[in-house]
């Protein structure tokens, strides 16, 4: 008896995906979220989209705040319910083959939906929430928390965190490795196209001989300061600049500290800035920097400096090790070291050669492991479509 392969019956059928969210931030997560369902619909699928009404990333924090923490977590559960009533419309009208869904806490909607129907239900983790949201943002119901996130990861069929790492929480939950596939983030490498360095630097207005770059969302814990700090001490890099593509609430911190170290005319934070342009800000990096990390996340910005052959500075912790090899497509320094990140930053301003060679390093791994949203999207219909046989 001859088997097609999951991959070719995908790709020859085309699959109807129901796909669930409750992201309502306009943030890094909502880029995920658009670049996996555009992936998964350029590949020949249907995607079916039931979500929120997304807001800016401010807006969602004022909501949060609105209410007493307590209330707001029990509203979140209860929301399930609402989101399960949408989620069996949907199914009824489309008759889906798989169900796709980002996690989220007090989310038991999906898990219910996959029973009902009988769903192959694949469930994407970003992070362990109950135990970020505990430490970072205080919960009041953690052992109900905890309990929700479980259950859910327990339910379905495939679970797909986003690092090595994040999924050994998975598997501490009770969850099969059989269960498990890590699927790190990824990029459209179509829209991350670098233009030449210098033509990107005179149309920013940059006149410095070296700039280093940041993109993101700029808090606290992303280790900016030390740049700063870097910029003011270190002779060899007296005419360089640092570009930061992005806003957030450590800006005004920033700016301030700059100014304090004599480098504010050194340093530009752009505000925010729309996905379609980050690549001509990108193009004017000559060092991209990830100062800091969460010991489990799978940073976006990584793939897009590897896409656009960006010479890259970032901390050698397990999860940035699972994508980045130290002097083949990265300089990886200790977490935490200023004077390590210090000299990996004029390990590389002082070698034109190396960067170059790092830069092409990092665009074939890209290529080589198919680190893409179109590959990601091609491994979850697989899944789907294996799942489905097996039932």
């Amino acid at each position: 008896m001859s088997h097609t392969n999951p991959q070719n019956l995908a790709a020859k059928t085309g699959l109807t995906i129901l796909y669930h969210h409750r992201t309502r931030a306009r943030d890094g997560q909502s880029v995920h979220i658009d670049e996996m369902i555009d992936a998964l619909r350029a590949e020949g699928h249907t995607v079916i989209v039931v979500e929120p009404e997304r807001v800016d990333a401010m807006a969602s924090t004022i909501e949060r705040r609105a209410l007493p923490r307590f209330a707001y977590e029990l509203a979140e559960l209860a929301y399930s319910i609402v989101e399960y009533a949408k989620l069996v419309r949907a199914a009824l009208r489309h008759r889906p083959d798989g169900f796709y869904q980002r996690a989220n806490l007090y989310m038991l909607s999906g898990l219910w939906l996959a029973r009902t129907f009988r769903l192959p239900y694949l469930l994407e983790v970003n992070a362990p929430l109950a135990v970020e949201r505990g430490k970072f943002g205080g919960l009041s119901w953690p052992a109900l928390a905890r309990w929700s996130e479980n259950a859910m990861w327990r339910g379905a069929s495939r679970v797909l965190p986003v690092t090595g790492v994040l999924a050994r929480f998975v598997t501490a939950a009770g969850v099969p490795l059989s269960h498990i596939r890590v699927v790190p983030n990824g990029v459209d490498c179509g829209k991350f196209v670098a233009m030449d360095a210098q033509k990107a630097k005179e149309a920013l207005g940059l006149r410095a001989p070296l700039v280093l770059g940041f993109v993101g969302y700029v808090r606290e814990w992303h280790g900016l300061e030390q740049v700063i700090d870097i910029l003011a001490s270190e002779p060899a890099l007296k005419d360089a600049h640092l570009l930061i593509v992005g806003d957030g609430p450590a800006r005004e911190p920033l700016e301030a500290r700059a100014r304090a170290a004599g480098v504010a005319d050194r340093m530009t934070i752009t505000g925010v800035v729309g996905r379609k342009d980050l690549p001509r800000y990108i193009s004017a990096f000559d060092i991209a920097l990830q100062p800091e990390v969460t010991e489990y996340a799978s940073p976006l910005k990584l793939f897009e400096y590897m896409a656009m052959r960006r010479a890259i500075v970032a901390p050698a912790t397990e999860n940035i090790r699972e994508v980045l090899e130290h002097g083949v497509d990265s300089v990886l320094f200790k977490k935490s070291d200023m004077a390590a990140f210090q000299q990996a930053i004029l390990h590389l301003a002082s070698d034109d050669g190396l960067r170059a060679r790092l830069g092409d390093g990092a665009a074939a791994k890209i290529a080589a492991r198919e680190m893409t949203w179109r590959g990601n999207a091609r491994r979850a219909a697989d899944m789907i479509v294996s799942l489905r046989r097996s039932n």
